[in-house]
């Protein structure tokens, strides 16, 4: 069987229980991105959700927060810009080697997870 992949439909990131309003000011604030209705019955296991680009993002509560390579990885426009913005407010930036095709840098959030941003390289055609 194969499977129809369609598309991303959500991203799933943990903080730790009870920290959701300092996430509402990193996401929210500081990202700018808009926070979308949780499902009622979710509600009661923490965090919220928001949009990005065009899918989910899930901010989800847990006890246990570790340190792992897993990230999300978003293209975007203006990387140089976004990383400047980010790191006048005082966001901890990591320098990551460029791919074939794009620039890169991956930033922190409050709570240690990495979201990389990548921006294709143009064409000198």
């Amino acid at each position: 069987m194969k499977i129809n992949f369609i598309k991303l439909n959500h991203l799933q990131l943990c903080i730790p229980k009870n920290k959701e309003e300092e996430a509402r000011a990193f996401y929210c604030g500081i990202l700018g991105l808009k926070e979308i209705e949780k499902p009622e019955y979710l509600r009661k296991n923490g965090g919220f959700w928001l949009h990005i680009a065009d899918i989910e993002l899930h901010i989800g509560a847990e006890d246990a927060i570790n340190n792992s390579k897993r990230h999300p990885a978003f293209e975007v426009t203006s990387l140089n810009a976004i990383k400047k913005a980010l790191i006048d407010k005082g966001i901890r930036i990591k320098e990551d080697k460029p791919l074939p095709k794009y620039h890169r840098f991956s930033f922190y959030d409050p709570f240690n997870n990495r979201i990389e941003l990548l921006e294709e390289i143009a064409s000198e055609e």
